[in-house]
């Protein structure tokens, strides 16, 4: 059985990444001459060679390349048990694995992170930043507990409770020198010769579909010229002048003053925020969370 000490998989890990004895040295914050020894007894304990020095050089062996693949691995999950180690001594005895769109990011949401950590200090509380779509894949897969996912899917998901939490205007942002940038307020049907910019459909498939609603309601179908996964990046080529937007208003925290948000003169423009979670009764951390949920302000 081969042992190997961490730091010779530290010192192994930084040559590979740096391919560099002198810079591996530096990082580690080490003499050259015992990171070159911890390599060679690595070597030795293994019996081959993960490097290949020369004057112009170090590169990392087939051999090398191999068992670097598991010691990164290796070193991750130890650091990960020496985390969990840390929050047991801090008293966090359970997880909870949240997700939620970037796109629905405002005070309300922050509140209600907020309001749970302080609540309970025992559990370890993680966030994922996913689209709407891989969060809902995420959750019925099990590798998170709960998400915030946006608009619920118009085709029901057996597997899944939705839970609406928060309520807010969907707005019409455009660049400041277009045509509309000085309107107060717009309808649809003033909009069926504009050029759309959309967040894709596979990204957040309920929202695609609620907007292509809201233009069928006024009577054309958008022209939409370029789509991307996050509603950030549709404002950025919203301000890069490539087309108009229908987005949530809290993207209104995001651009500034790059883009000039107009409201929509549909009552339906609006976007209800669900959180989605496995069915069933939920108990321990997550159905603490779900109980902040429900009592926090909307």
């Amino acid at each position: 059985m081969n042992d190997y000490s961490i730091r010779e998989l530290e010192c192994f890990v930084a040559v590979a990444e740096e391919l560099s004895f002198t810079r591996a040295a530096k990082r580690l914050h080490l003499a050259q001459p015992p990171l070159s020894r911890h390599i060679q007894a690595l070597e030795a304990r293994l019996g081959t060679r993960l490097f290949d020095r020369s004057t112009r050089g170090v590169s990392i062996t087939a051999a090398g390349r191999a068992f670097l693949l598991d010691t990164r691995s290796a070193l991750t999950q130890l650091q990960r048990a020496g985390a969990s180690a840390k929050r047991a001594a801090r008293g966090e005895t359970s997880r909870l694995e949240i997700g939620f769109a970037s796109a629905v990011y405002s005070p309300e949401l922050v509140q209600i992170f907020r309001s749970f950590r302080k609540k309970h200090p025992e559990v370890q509380l993680t966030l994922h930043d996913d689209l709407p779509s891989d969060q809902i894949r995420a959750i019925v897969e099990g590798r998170i507990d709960g998400g915030f996912v946006g608009t619920a899917p118009q085709k029901g998901n057996s597997e899944l409770s939705f839970i609406p939490w928060h309520k807010e205007p969907l707005l019409l942002f455009v660049s400041p020198d277009h045509r509309l940038a000085r309107s107060k307020q717009v309808s649809f049907s003033q909009l069926r010769e504009e050029s759309f910019l959309a967040i894709a459909s596979e990204a957040s498939p309920a929202f695609s579909a609620q907007f292509h609603q809201l233009c069928r309601s006024a009577g054309f179908r958008p022209r939409i010229v370029q789509e991307a996964d996050r509603a950030q990046a549709v404002a950025v080529m919203v301000a890069a002048g490539s087309g108009i937007a229908v987005l949530p208003a809290a993207l209104m925290r995001v651009v500034g003053d790059a883009l000039v948000a107009i409201k929509l003169a549909e009552k339906s423009a609006s976007l209800t925020h669900m959180f989605a979670h496995r069915k069933g009764d939920p108990s321990g951390p997550l159905g603490d969370f779900l109980k902040g949920l429900l009592t926090s302000p909307k």
